[in-house]
């Protein structure tokens, strides 16, 4: 967060395998808090509006399945909480080479840093969890689900596909991704800094950093909804109907529309990823602000 100076340079190293758990511990958190509402968006992104559709809104979608919900989770869990510590380490390892003699990092440039963050997490984690999951919430709304369990779950998506049926939809998950934490990182980035204008070192308490997050999540909800409602289908049981991420958008736009499934998924989205990006934020400062205590150097 300061000019890389040697010394802070061993701070870092010294508390990097801390942060990496509690980054993880994180991710384990806002996700038990927040999946209901990451079901409920999966189910209305899959739900072709070009055939007649089996939910009418979030309402309606959100009333139906706590069952399916429950039997859901697990899995999707499972695979969930990681992700945050690639994307804050990558960040951060980028933000330390772009930050300018103050060590401040302006809005551009954590731009750049967000979307380098984005599309690394896409590859090593994202992807293959994501793809695991949808795959887990499609399953369970099938007439006759043959998923019994997690391990049984990827044993046979790895029997049947091969490691490659975990990096269904790749392409749109890096597209989804990058745009997701460029457009957060900018948002917080830019919040931040008008936030402590002059002062690099003000502290921020966790109630305006908790604001910020929920303000830089909306922002990329309403940034690349599109893209996601492609990834899932893409990640989906369906996903042979599709040649590729081009055509996947292509057939959404011809056969259902502007309106049919790109608006769907973006109330629970939101919902879900307001207080998921809050969450994250909170925690990792915080965590920070500690391990920086806690490993001082002269």
């Amino acid at each position: 967060r300061q000019l890389a100076t040697p010394a802070r340079r061993g701070r870092r190293a010294k508390s990097g395998r801390g942060r990496g758990g509690l980054r993880g511990l994180a991710g384990g958190i806002e996700i038990c808090i927040t999946f209901p509402t990451e079901y409920v968006k999966t189910q209305l992104q899959l739900d072709e509006r070009s055939h007649p559709p089996r939910y009418r809104g979030i309402g309606e979608r959100g009333g139906r399945g706590a069952a399916g919900r429950a039997r859901a989770g697990l899995p999707a869990l499972r695979p969930s909480h990681p992700p945050p510590a690639p994307r804050f380490g990558m960040f951060e390892f980028l933000s330390n080479h772009m930050r300018d003699a103050q060590g401040r990092l302006d809005s551009t440039r954590g731009l750049l840093c967000g979307l380098g963050a984005g599309v690394a997490e896409a590859v090593v984690v994202v992807c293959p969890m994501e793809t695991i999951k949808v795959k887990f919430i499609h399953d369970q709304t099938s007439a006759n689900p043959k998923y019994r369990g997690f391990f049984h779950g990827v044993r046979e998506i790895v029997r049947e596909q091969g490691l490659k049926g975990t990096y269904q939809g790749l392409t749109a998950t890096v597209l989804k991704q990058g745009s997701n934490q460029a457009i957060r990182f900018f948002v917080m980035t830019s919040l931040r800094n008008w936030y402590r204008g002059d002062n690099p070192n003000k502290p921020m308490n966790p109630l305006i950093t908790g604001i910020f997050g929920a303000i830089a999540g909306a922002a990329s909800v309403f940034g690349n909804t599109p893209l996601d409602v492609i990834k899932t289908r893409m990640q989906g049981l369906e996903a042979h109907k599709y040649r590729n991420t081009w055509d996947c958008g292509l057939q959404i736009l011809r056969n259902e529309g502007l309106k049919g499934p790109f608006p769907y998924g973006t109330v629970p989205r939101l919902g879900r990823v307001c207080l998921d990006v809050a969450i994250v934020f909170i925690i990792y400062d915080e965590v920070v602000k500690l391990l920086n205590k806690v490993w001082k150097t002269d």
